[in-house]
């Protein structure tokens, strides 16, 4: 049963692209703002990027033009394009419901390496 599953993870040279995949079940994602979320090595996990559930995106400064949110509510997904990667994006990427206390248990996550 489809919880939080992300995908898309990879290492990449910095000033790269990636594409990471967020499938969630249909009663999460209906009418809420969905949100991807990054936990670099040794750091908290801090929200990146969020997606209100008319279609309103928001995101923190460092990913600001270089990161775009999208959600498709037919497929119950939700994608977050990066471009322009720097080695400061390397961690684990997770998405979930923001605020995230409202949302269900944590997926296993997709990483992403950046090197340069």
């Amino acid at each position: 049963q489809v919880q939080l599953v992300e995908s898309g993870g990879a290492s990449v040279q910095a000033g790269g692209s990636l594409r990471l995949a967020c499938s969630l079940s249909r009663n999460i994602m209906s009418g809420n703002a969905i949100g991807w979320y990054r936990q670099a090595p040794g750091k908290e996990r801090e929200l990146v990027a969020r997606i209100m559930a008319y279609g309103m995106t928001i995101y923190e400064d460092s990913v600001k033009g270089r990161f775009t949110i999208s959600r498709d509510d037919s497929a119950n997904t939700v994608q977050l394009q990066m471009d322009y990667l720097q080695v400061e994006d390397t961690g684990t990427y997770f998405c979930n419901v923001v605020p995230s206390r409202l949302g269900p248990a944590w997926g296993q996550g997709t990483q992403v390496h950046v090197y340069s």
